[in-house]
């Protein structure tokens, strides 16, 4: 979603631009791949690094490996990184080694919480990036404490909005409602795929039982990560999971036509986070702590441990809420890719 976004701003910039488009393959499920590539009209990669599935360190290293034969053959002026995954943080040390220039876009975001892999990643990342481009901020903030030239930072906006404010009007919300089974407005969607929720079997035993109770007042639409899946499949809870209804993952844009008209989200995804804010939808975050505080800020998010009875209680809480007022961050206008392209141009 973010490279989409940046891809269709420097096409916009005329020609000013020669564009070498990467896939690592570290989502290589075609549910989680190949779909977003066609919905979000990216071309076809120039090159395909297979990278897979594996530990942090087989992933990182293996894309370290294959991605240095490509940089040195194209050499291009700048690596553009998104995010903050293990090819984040492994594309980029291959950049600052080999003397290439490197734009980290989503810069500055902290959860101050190390045990997350993503944590070190983004940390790293923005210590040796050249162009730091930041979607609130925090992030600003949180660079010029970690010693960071500020003449290197650049605060934009946010990337992920930029696709939303393009795809939404072309989502169906009525037809990826009547796909799963559920009315609009009267539902909850649920995400699930970071390892503390996924790869531990009580705290993952935990959250289906919160979910199969929230089921027994409104139906829970949880497309499944196959992440995810893997872990319930060999934990053995499906049993578990009561009324809630297990889907294959969504493409962007049914699962983006879902999210604007749910009730309730529930997910650990940094993104969904994000859009639930833009979106006014309320949104628990299953996790101690986010990168994303911006969007707490809102009014839309809320932290919730990953225990049944604190996850069913929030949810309670948030329905008889309802969608109460909030406030779209700064700069969260759909124009932040816009603004990373004029800028690389202007340097």
């Amino acid at each position: 979603m973010k490279t989409a976004a940046l891809m269709h701003a420097m096409q916009r910039e005329g020609g000013a631009f020669e564009q070498v488009l990467v896939h690592t393959g570290q989502h290589y499920d075609r549910a989680m791949s190949d779909v977003f590539f066609e919905e979000l009209g990216l071309p076809e990669p120039d090159a395909y690094l297979s990278v897979g599935s594996g530990t942090h360190a087989e992933q990182t290293a293996r894309t370290i490996a294959a991605f240095e034969p490509v940089l040195v053959k194209f050499a291009p002026d700048v690596v553009v990184v998104v995010g903050d995954v293990n090819s984040t943080i492994a594309c980029a040390l291959v950049a600052v080694k080999l003397g290439v220039k490197i734009a980290h876009v989503e810069a500055g975001l902290r959860s101050f919480d190390r045990t997350m892999p993503e944590e070190i990643n983004r940390i790293l990342t923005d210590q040796i990036a050249d162009y730091l481009f930041t979607p609130s901020r925090d992030g600003d903030a949180n660079l010029a404490r970690e010693g960071v030239d500020p003449k290197r930072v650049f605060f934009v906006g946010n990337v992920m909005i930029d696709t939303l404010v393009r795809l939404l009007p072309k989502t169906n919300p009525e037809r990826a409602c009547a796909a799963v089974g559920v009315k609009p407005n009267h539902f909850a969607l649920a995400t699930l795929h970071r390892p503390s929720n996924v790869d531990d079997a009580h705290t993952l035993t935990e959250i289906m039982k919160a979910m199969a109770q929230v089921a027994e007042q409104r139906p829970v639409v949880f497309p499944v990560h196959p992440r995810t899946r893997a872990s319930i499949d060999d934990m053995g809870l499906a049993s578990l999971s009561g009324n809630v209804k297990l889907v294959e993952p969504a493409g962007y844009l049914d699962f983006l036509a879902l999210e604007s008209v749910a009730s309730i989200v529930m997910t650990d995804s940094g993104g969904v986070q994000e859009e639930t804010a833009y979106l006014g939808v309320p949104c628990l975050t299953l996790r101690p702590n986010t990168e994303r505080p911006v969007t707490i800020e809102s009014g839309m998010n809320r932290l919730v441990a990953s225990r049944t009875s604190d996850i069913v209680g929030a949810v309670d809480r948030m329905i008889a809420k309802g969608k109460a007022k909030h406030t779209i961050p700064d700069l969260w206008d759909g124009y932040a890719s816009d603004r990373i392209a004029r800028i690389l141009l202007e340097r």
